[in-house]
């Protein structure tokens, strides 16, 4: 079920997030549901509950309070599911162990989209579009590169289509995701990637060459085989200085530095162990030229 037909009479993002964290407010936001669920839910959708779901909740900064926020609004007619990375679930019940136990009970490990599901997004288009299509090599090459991330999926198709309309083409073929990976190559095509990636590298050779080898490093290098995403430092010392590149620990620390990002988030599973806090932009910097 999706809640609609009401708004939030708070406009402010930050006086919501305020409100959220100050626990005078608890009562105030418990008045607020209830009367939703009354005369909102019950009376004019006739449902018997509703479900409140954080969305992006890696990008709450600071979640102290909320574990006991959502223990005291859940009842039998409202629910709580959050989605984000499951890292941040210390963060969210550090407040209140019970919360953490329904979470753990309910929790579900989103995997990489299928090849499958990721060409039904170009095959819908195809469908949908009129006089613009995407030939079956370039569906297959750009399901590839997406490594399982449907934004990347969204993103590439929207280049192509940018770069189909430039030269004037009616098919989104090889030549013309060609086009969009050289852009992507050259810091082009996705601004909010490239803002992200020169951030992290400031001017920095070797930095920018450690993030690539971090980027790259295959999964089965890794520490933990069955998880995925996590890098380890020492599996790329020997190749940064074979490259050149020294004082790898006097680089490291922009890279998991908050002001700049951070691109990397230091794991407690060991020495060295690191994780990337957007893996779609892990994918980008092994597209990218260095």
């Amino acid at each position: 079920m999706i809640l609609t037909g009401w708004r939030c009479p708070i406009r402010s993002t930050k006086a919501r997030a305020s409100l959220l964290h100050l626990p005078e407010n608890a009562p105030v936001l418990r008045n607020f549901v209830t009367a939703i669920v009354a005369h909102q839910v019950s009376l004019r959708m006739k449902r018997d509950g509703l479900p409140i779901l954080l969305d992006e909740f890696d990008v709450i900064a600071d979640k102290a309070g909320l574990g006991s926020l959502i223990k005291s609004l859940s009842s039998d007619s409202v629910k709580f599911g959050i989605c984000g990375v499951a890292r941040d679930l210390n963060g969210l019940v550090k407040d209140h162990a019970s919360v953490e136990r329904l979470l753990e009970e309910g929790a579900i490990h989103v995997r990489p989209m299928p090849p499958d599901e990721a060409r039904a997004i170009i095959y819908t288009a195809n469908a949908r579009f009129k006089g613009l299509v995407f030939d079956a090599d370039a569906i297959e090459r750009i399901v590839s590169l997406s490594e399982g991330y449907p934004y990347l999926v969204q993103m590439f198709g929207k280049a192509s289509v940018i770069a189909a309309n430039k030269y004037g083409k009616d098919l989104v073929d090889r030549p013309i995701l060609e086009v969009v990976l050289d852009e992507i190559r050259s810091g082009v095509a996705f601004p909010t990637l490239e803002t992200q990636y020169q951030r992290a590298i400031g001017n920095s050779e070797h930095r920018q060459l450690l993030l690539h080898l971090l980027a790259e490093q295959p999964e089965d290098n890794t520490l933990f085989n069955d998880e995925v995403g996590k890098v380890v430092l020492k599996s790329v010392r020997s190749d940064a200085q074979g490259l050149g590149v020294e004082f790898i620990d006097q680089l490291m620390p922009r890279l998991v530095d908050q002001n700049y990002g951070p691109v990397l988030i230091r794991l407690e599973d060991g020495p060295g162990v690191y994780d990337f806090a957007n893996p779609v932009f892990r994918v980008y910097v092994k597209l990218r030229r260095l």
